[in-house]
């Protein structure tokens, strides 16, 4: 009976553990429609606020957007901020969330989602490509 009630255990800790989207690879780009800062961004300190909108594209399936990012920034320090990133796509919302200290190479853990993406665990790794508007890589990895 011990050995039962430890197995069970066993699965119902590896069960919530993991997502329940599944394993998989969203490789999309997206293009900066707003980018908005408290303060002077000579003047970053601990407070400032950064807020982004973005148009989320598969280019692979077509030119019109198929989803939005929203993302907000506060500073800790004037080299470090913490984010949250929501990104809304057809058939659910996958939010990630962490420090970062540049926005040209980031990765974020994917900390939850809605819709299909319900309780999606994994990273998001983010790639500037281009400036002005500004222009990234998002490949979100998800692993359950």
């Amino acid at each position: 009976a011990l050995i039962m009630v430890a197995a069970t255990a066993a699965v119902i800790t590896a069960v919530s553990a993991g997502g329940a989207t599944g394993a998989g690879e969203i490789r999309i780009t997206d293009v900066e429609s707003l980018h908005t800062i408290s303060r002077a961004h000579t003047n970053v300190k601990a407070g400032t606020v950064e807020t982004l909108s973005q148009r989320l594209y598969n280019p692979r399936l077509s030119a019109k957007p198929i989803g939005r990012g929203v993302i907000v920034c506060t500073w800790v320090d004037s080299r470090d901020r913490s984010c949250v990133a929501t990104y809304v796509l057809p058939k659910g919302s996958i939010v990630a969330a962490g420090a970062l200290q540049t926005r040209l190479l980031y990765e974020l853990p994917i900390v939850g989602g809605t819709g299909i993406y319900d309780d999606a665990r994994g990273s998001l790794t983010v790639t500037a490509s281009h400036f002005k508007p500004r222009h990234e890589v998002l490949v979100f990895r998800l692993v359950g």
